[in-house]
């Protein structure tokens, strides 16, 4: 059962990823560096810190891990390419992917309501193709960054799906946290021969150090603890906080500014997936028993 703590934890987990996009784009370094250097870095991390990621590996979990690490990789390579708000955006479409998914991976059904729900979110995707926002140095092809942003959204609800699925297993936790280390393996042994060689400045140091240990690490110990009492939809529902912030880190840092559509775009995601949730937790009416 679900409780503040929980949510709470998730929370803090969606506000420490929101600071990736501003971080990426504040590094020289490429996306196969920046995805390399930082997953490394958390891999350690939580391998070292956690004793409880040294246990509970399985193929389940290197299953999982995969689609982890697919989504680090293509959200850094997103960032790259295009601004933070369309990159995030087009992720948080995720939900719509959980829904789709649900009943064959989770048995939870899709009801008619959600009908309105899938198709407010493929219009706001529409929003971000049909504008087409000018080049620039934090955005050099917004057009493909848009690509590998829907890309990131669907492996991102494979992942959360996955955390679900290990989380309610017996000794889900222990898996959760070898996810976090597996995957973060994968994508930096995935990265590295395309990374290297690498000139590595104070900076970007500082930088990777940071993604490594905070945004990546803590902020995903945090949400697989979250993720054990919490639903795959409403999990993705609380993780929205990360996209309302993080085109708010890249436009402080960078003064990078999204078009108007993708704003649009943006809002309609998260407005639909909110009405959805707050919809989905109104209790079922119950029926009296007849009496005589």
């Amino acid at each position: 059962m679900a409780t503040t703590r929980n949510r709470l934890e998730i929370l803090a987990a969606a506000l420490l990823f929101s600071t990736g996009g501003a971080a990426i784009k504040a590094t020289a370094l490429t996306a196969w560096q920046v995805a390399s250097f930082r997953s490394g870095v958390a891999a350690l991390t939580v391998f070292l810190l956690l004793p409880a990621a040294r246990r509970g590996w399985s193929w389940r979990v290197l299953l999982v891990s995969a689609a982890y690490a697919g989504t680090m990789v293509t959200f850094v390579a997103a960032n790259k390419l295009t601004t933070s708000a369309n990159a995030v955006f087009l992720q948080a479409t995720s939900p719509l992917y959980v829904l789709l998914a649900s009943p064959f991976l989770l048995r939870e059904k899709i009801h008619r309501r959600d009908v309105a729900f899938i198709a407010v979110v493929a219009l706001a995707m529409g929003l971000f193709f049909v504008e087409r926002p000018p080049v620039a140095a934090t955005a050099p092809d917004p057009h493909l960054g848009n690509i590998l942003s829907l890309a990131s959204g669907v492996l991102y609800a494979a992942m959360i799906m996955g955390l679900r699925w290990l989380g309610s297993r017996a000794g889900g936790g222990e898996s959760a946290l070898s996810t976090v280390v597996a995957g973060n393996a994968i994508a930096c042994l995935a990265c590295l021969p395309f990374a290297l060689p690498a000139r590595v400045g104070a900076l970007d140091a500082a930088v990777i150090g940071y993604l490594g240990v905070f945004q990546i690490a803590a902020a995903y110990v945090l949400l697989s603890n979250g993720l054990r009492h919490v639903s795959a939809l409403e999990g993705s529902t609380l993780l929205l906080l990360e996209p309302a912030l993080n085109p708010f880190w890249s436009w402080i840092v960078h003064g990078e500014n999204p078009g108007a559509l993708s704003i649009a775009g943006g809002a309609l995601i998260l407005g639909a997936t909110l009405v959805k949730t707050a919809v989905d937790a109104r209790p079922a009416p119950q029926v009296e028993a007849p009496t005589g």
